[in-house]
């Protein structure tokens, strides 16, 4: 008999080369698919909600594969985690419906961007944050970012590489909070398109510098074309926090989806 199950998953992207599998190996889905494989007997493919990049971090990542061989839920975590190496763990396994899809089932999708914004560059968390050495102006960064939230075609904010067949995509909040030196800038939306938050990240950096404008980012926004917006920013700083699906499933609440989206 067939199972479906759903993993929750944090990992540190730095030593990898981003979640999709590659030759290299080297990517987390392929460690995961190793050690799960040692765990179920044969091999498995898992699939996840999203697709994130080299260097860029997950504290809430979920992602699926149908096991073939039963195998308690524990086993799933503990057993597998001791294959996994450092930077990539295991948080909770769940048997779920057929008919769940990490990807595809996903409602919501959570991006932090922790960014440290001192002189200095980071030593003891170099990798893990992102850096700009100029005084940012959080105010006015928060009055940009409500320009991105909506319905809109996000064209200027995607990556010339994307493969998403609409640029469309549902932001639900933009948001920069400030804590001494250490900005959180929180986006959460239907899905997002590839190098979305980092675009949107690096044109409200610019924003916050004083380059431009709060008003610029709407510009950017209708122009719909991606040379008149700011770079891509670094992927150091970049996290998947959280994903929430419908309660039906079962999954645990993500700290950050403290409760999973009611059944329709």
């Amino acid at each position: 008999m067939v199972r479906r199950i759903a993993l929750g998953l944090e990992y540190d992207g730095r030593a990898f080369h981003g979640w999709q599998t590659q030759p290299d190996g080297n990517t987390v889905q392929d460690h995961l698919e190793r050690a799960l494989g040692h765990i179920h007997g044969v091999p498995v493919d898992l699939l996840a909600a999203g697709r994130t990049d080299a260097g860029v971090h997950a504290s809430g990542q979920v992602a699926h594969f149908d096991a073939v061989n039963d195998r308690p839920e524990q086993a799933w975590v503990r057993g597998v985690n001791t294959h996994l190496p450092e930077g990539i763990r295991v948080l909770w396994a769940r048997a779920v419906a057929e008919d769940f899809h990490a990807r595809y089932a996903a409602e919501e999708r959570l991006y932090r961007y922790l960014l440290l914004n001192r002189p200095m560059r980071p030593a003891l968390l170099a990798g893990q944050v992102g850096w700009c050495h100029g005084p940012l102006d959080e105010a006015a960064m928060n009055r940009a970012a409500a320009h991105l939230v909506g319905i809109h075609d996000f064209t200027a904010f995607r990556a010339a590489e994307c493969q998403a067949k609409t640029p469309i995509r549902d932001l639900r909040e933009a948001s920069v909070q400030r804590d001494g030196e250490m900005l959180t800038l929180q986006f959460r939306a239907n899905a997002f398109l590839h190098h979305q938050v980092r675009n949107m990240v690096g044109a409200l950096v610019w924003v916050g510098l004083g380059r431009r404008p709060p008003d610029w980012v709407a510009e950017v926004l209708a122009g719909r074309d991606r040379t008149r917006a700011a770079s891509t920013f670094m992927a150091d700083g970049l996290y998947l926090a959280g994903v929430r699906y419908d309660a039906r499933f079962g999954l645990p609440a993500s700290p950050y989806f403290p409760c999973q989206l009611p059944s329709t």
